[in-house]
């Protein structure tokens, strides 16, 4: 169904009214749970682990996706160091200085006996957010993609990349995020600098939209830009744990 009225992102008034102050994305790509205890695992994340970073005022927004059989076998691109990933988990801060009481309140956690062993690492990132943008026909603005119920997210990571401009206009494509890795944060993170992230957040089945991502994303990488990981992914829903599991 249409929603009404003039798009956000083309009304002054408001943008004027607040254009969001998310600058940084924390990024833990791992891959599935060594025992198969992924659902388990997912139902602790969701119920403590994340919504406890909420108590940190830098967190702004939080956001876990999930591989699928039927989203690993709709990847378009996936080199040996990201093949394992089944799993991604996003944070949002305001700022970067935010990520020490970030780490400071996983040690608490920890201390308190709240904490199950990590899923297996692939990669952890902090990103600086480099460009917004959502289709005028969802209304929203590309301020506030991380709040809005996507039905799945398409994550592409690439070597130094321009943004996904060509991509917007994708059915099912609803808005795009990207983000550049600035150097490693060996406290928390490993990613190197020049990675970039892009997030397509999608308004219809990710598989079937990765479908259609096929064919523009070959055409980006024939110009030039170097992929290394291009994949659909399911978001947790919550108190159905095995619904989407890898």
């Amino acid at each position: 169904m249409q929603l009404p009225g003039t798009p956000s992102d083309e009304v002054a008034d408001v943008l004027a009214a607040g254009r969001g102050d998310i600058t940084t994305m924390f990024v833990s790509m791992a891959r599935r749970h060594p025992d198969g205890l992924d659902a388990e695992y997912l139902r602790w994340h969701t119920l403590d682990h994340r919504p406890e970073q909420h108590r940190l005022s830098a967190v702004r927004a939080s956001l876990r996706l999930v591989s699928t059989p039927a989203c690993r076998a709709a990847r378009a691109c996936t080199d040996e160091r990201f093949d394992a990933i089944d799993h991604v988990m996003t944070y949002f801060f305001a700022d970067r200085r935010g990520l020490k009481g970030f780490n400071e309140l996983s040690t608490a956690l920890g201390d308190a006996g709240r904490k199950l062993p990590l899923l297996p690492p692939v990669q952890r990132g902090v990103y600086t957010v480099a460009t917004k943008m959502a289709a005028p026909r969802i209304k929203i603005g590309g301020d506030v993609l991380p709040w809005w119920p996507a039905r799945g997210v398409y994550v592409v990571l690439e070597t130094n990349a321009p943004a996904h401009n060509d991509l917007i206009d994708v059915d099912g494509v609803a808005g795009i995020w990207s983000a550049t890795s600035h150097s490693a944060h060996t406290e928390l993170a490993n990613a190197p600098a020049g990675q970039t992230l892009s997030y397509l957040f999608l308004d219809d089945d990710p598989v079937s939209t990765g479908a259609r991502l096929r064919a523009p994303l070959a055409k980006r990488w024939g110009d030039g830009v170097e992929p290394l990981f291009a994949a659909p992914f399911h978001p947790v829903v919550p108190h159905e744990w095995d619904r989407y599991v890898p």
